[in-house]
């Protein structure tokens, strides 16, 4: 009988903990109180309106008609989640959207089909305060808003400051549907990815025939329009949320911050231990520093000036060579009570964003 090499070389296989990702930002979902999705069940994922047919779906219900404008952006987003609001139990709308929530953590946009104004302003003030973030895209064909009467639904949720809600005045059903469509389609996560959704063509809406003086109300209570501009150009303006921050801000931040949260707890699971000294907080900022970098690829933060209050050691004025710095507070600063507690000293991460060219003025000069 042989014996076993064991005896004189042991191996010992150690699989390392998984690495968790920080989720997904380019899922929609697309709420409504149509049956063929049971309340039990609550949500269903579809990767196209005809794996909807297959599931079930005739083609008739609104949100259907919702997830067809949905797929039909350029470049078409890969998933759709569909969630029932489930009238027949006396549901309101946020409870419905907190039960898709609850449900299903894949999607990171909603819609609500059919919302009147009361139920816009509820689903708005629940989603600025959801965790994980989310957005909220709705449609508005009220017509105090195309006449700028007071406390129309864009300007309730603009003095509301609701950064997390997304607006469009249209006629053509559904439209916030189909800008949650190209939002989600174009925010492929990869290299130089990056942008906005000024001036983008929405697939299957009507543009809207509005005066200059309506679109220029609209754009003042940071809501959204789909219009012609010049003699051919249907154009989305201007891309912003409820509180005037460009949608693409929110986003590319919502990813940053997941991102970081991912990686550092990542960095705490895989590590035998991270040492509580200077060399230990080094490898926990470069954990950090990994997750910015993605932000960089991306096209989202890029070198530029720090114009704010002094960070630590980084001064207004300072140059981000990266776009980003990690900085953190000396781990001989910190107290006992901190130091017991096994706490990392408060880490900090300025950083620049890069901003996008959305208007220009050209001076011609000419000379005879």
């Amino acid at each position: 009988m042989a014996q076993s090499l064991d005896d004189i070389v042991r191996v010992n296989v150690t699989v390392s903990p998984t690495a968790q990702s920080a989720g997904t930002f380019n899922i929609g979902l697309i709420v409504g109180t149509s049956s063929v999705i049971s309340a039990t069940d609550r949500v269903k994922i579809y990767s196209s309106v005809a794996d909807m047919k297959s599931g079930g779906w005739t083609g008739t219900e609104p949100e259907y008609a919702a997830a067809t404008l949905y797929f039909s952006q350029n470049p078409t987003p890969s998933k759709v989640v569909i969630g029932r609001w489930d009238e027949t139990g006396s549901e309101t709308a946020v409870e419905a959207v907190d039960a898709c929530r609850a449900a299903n953590n894949d999607w990171y946009a909603c819609y609500v089909v059919d919302a009147v104004k009361a139920e816009i302003t509820a689903v708005a003030a629940a989603v600025e305060a959801m965790k994980p973030e989310s957005v909220y895209f709705y449609t508005t064909t009220d017509a105090d808003v195309a006449s700028g009467t007071a406390g129309n639904i864009m300007e309730t949720l603009k003095s509301a400051s609701y950064k997390r809600t997304f607006g469009i005045y249209s006629k053509t059903a559904h439209a916030g549907a189909a800008a949650m469509g190209e939002a989600m389609g174009l925010n492929t996560g990869g290299a130089n990815s990056s942008f906005t959704l000024a001036y983008k063509t929405l697939v299957g809406v009507a543009p809207e025939a509005l005066s200059t003086t309506q679109v220029n109300y609209i754009l003042g209570v940071n809501g959204n329009v789909f219009t012609t501009y010049g003699p051919s150009y249907q154009l989305l303006v201007q891309g912003t949320m409820a509180d005037g921050t460009h949608f693409d801000e929110v986003l590319n931040l919502d990813m940053l911050t997941a991102e970081i949260q991912i990686g550092a707890t990542n960095a705490l699971v895989q590590a035998g231990k991270i040492p509580q000294t200077e060399d230990g907080l080094s490898l926990f900022i470069s954990a950090i520093e990994d997750q910015c970098e993605k932000s960089v690829t991306r096209g989202a933060l890029a070198p530029g000036v720090w114009n704010a209050n002094p960070v630590l050691t980084l001064q207004k004025g300072d140059v981000l060579t990266k776009g980003y710095l990690v900085l953190a507070e000396s781990i001989a600063s910190q107290s006992q009570a901190d130091r017991e507690a096994r706490k990392a000293p408060l880490i900090y991460v300025p950083v620049k964003l890069a901003g996008a060219i959305e208007h220009a003025v050209i001076g011609v000069i000419v000379n005879r």
